[in-house]
């Protein structure tokens, strides 16, 4: 098996997350190998497993920009790893899927790991080592940071349909800790490197980049971090989301 290398977030030295006891049929949905360690994002430029501390002790921002499919997947992972997802949508049914992966309860309701939420404030429940919390905010380009993480063991991600001007001027974006971008247009490749650290030396091929990925590419931004991942999926995520692709 090809070495797993590990993404460093802001605030996390080592970049490793710790294991969960979740379902057999659960842990079937992650495509990839990998060591002890974050959840797996995608692959590397040798085809190795890329992970990062999606879950972690400390409160942590995640931003996707491209789509639902890249989050969706996030989320399937996470159950995969033990956390707890709330949903705070406006469109419940494209979340659907990732629903009816996460189980039943023996008297026919969906499992509690999984549930839908308004896009209001609300009371989280407190994450903890043994139950993380991943709470995603699929509420429009602009979010506004209703459920901003604040204790060990909530992560909050903010999935963005496209980058919009304003977007940049919330807390939710500018204080994230891993940024996943997937193909953007020219103008709003520009905004990513106003919002986000660009290499000064590189950035204009940075933003051709982001022009030119594939449907499976993503950039993974953080503290002084340029990353290309290849998003991977196995079978089963096939079956629940369908074929890789950048968009809804």
């Amino acid at each position: 098996m090809s070495r797993t290398r590990t993404l460093d977030t802001p605030g996390n030295s080592t970049g490793t997350a710790p294991e969960f006891l979740v379902r057999p049929d659960m842990l079937d949905l992650v495509a990839p190998p990998g060591d002890r360690g974050g959840m797996i994002i995608g692959a590397g430029p040798n085809r190795e497993p890329m992970t990062t501390s999606i879950l972690r002790p400390e409160p942590t921002r995640l931003v996707t920009v491209g789509g639902l499919y890249l989050a969706r997947q996030i989320a399937l992972r996470a159950i995969a790893a033990g956390a707890w997802v709330h949903v705070a949508t406006g469109r419940p049914a494209a979340w659907r899927a990732v629903e009816q992966a996460a189980g039943r309860t023996p008297d026919g309701k969906p499992a509690p790991v999984f549930s839908f939420r308004r896009l209001a404030p609300y009371d989280l429940p407190r994450g903890s080592e043994d139950a993380p919390l991943l709470v995603i905010h699929d509420g429009g380009a602009v979010p506004q940071e209703m459920f901003a993480p604040r204790t060990a063991w909530q992560t909050t991600m903010y999935v963005l349909p496209y980058l919009h001007p304003q977007a940049g001027s919330g807390t939710a974006v500018n204080a994230a800790d891993l940024i996943l971008l997937q193909r953007l247009p020219l103008q709003q490749a520009q905004l990513a490197a106003r919002f986000w650290y660009f290499d000064p030396q590189r950035r204009q091929a940075q933003i051709q980049q982001l022009t030119q990925l594939p449907d499976d590419g993503v950039i993974a931004l953080g503290d002084m971090m340029w990353r290309p991942i290849t998003l991977v999926s196995g079978a089963k995520e096939r079956e629940i989301l369908g074929p890789i692709r950048r968009g809804d």
